[in-house]
């Protein structure tokens, strides 16, 4: 099995940084596609950052600019980046991984448990 864990988040003054981590682990052949995605209370989970094997990045509007995702593909370790917070920006935060297996066809998406980003002052 895979297991996806998060690190990073927390509380930031507006204008801040703050850099989250992913790290995934298990029987990973490859990891097809990885991005974050964020929610609040009410909402849906919306797509903010993905990185698709290959380089190709694609980012919410919303985050363009500000927010950069990153990834150590030796360690199948995901990062986002976050500059230029702003309170709008408060959720929390999941990560995702599109992973091909070692023990048998098929993609699957695996979730970390999320983590609290909160911008205020």
């Amino acid at each position: 099995q895979v297991q996806v864990v998060q690190s990073g988040g927390g509380l930031v003054q507006p204008g801040g940084s703050l850099r989250l981590s992913c790290a995934a682990s298990g029987s990973i052949s490859s990891i097809n596609v990885a991005g974050w995605y964020r929610q609040v209370p009410g909402k849906q989970r919306e797509l903010v950052a993905q990185l698709i094997s290959g380089g190709r990045t694609n980012y919410a509007d919303a985050v363009k600019g500000r927010f950069a995702i990153s990834r150590h593909n030796a360690e199948n370790t995901l990062y986002l980046q976050m500059s230029g917070l702003r309170p709008e920006d408060t959720a929390v935060y999941f990560c995702a991984v599109d992973c091909l297996l070692t023990t048998g066809p098929g993609a699957w998406r695996y979730w970390g448990q999320g983590t609290q980003v909160t911008v205020s002052s």
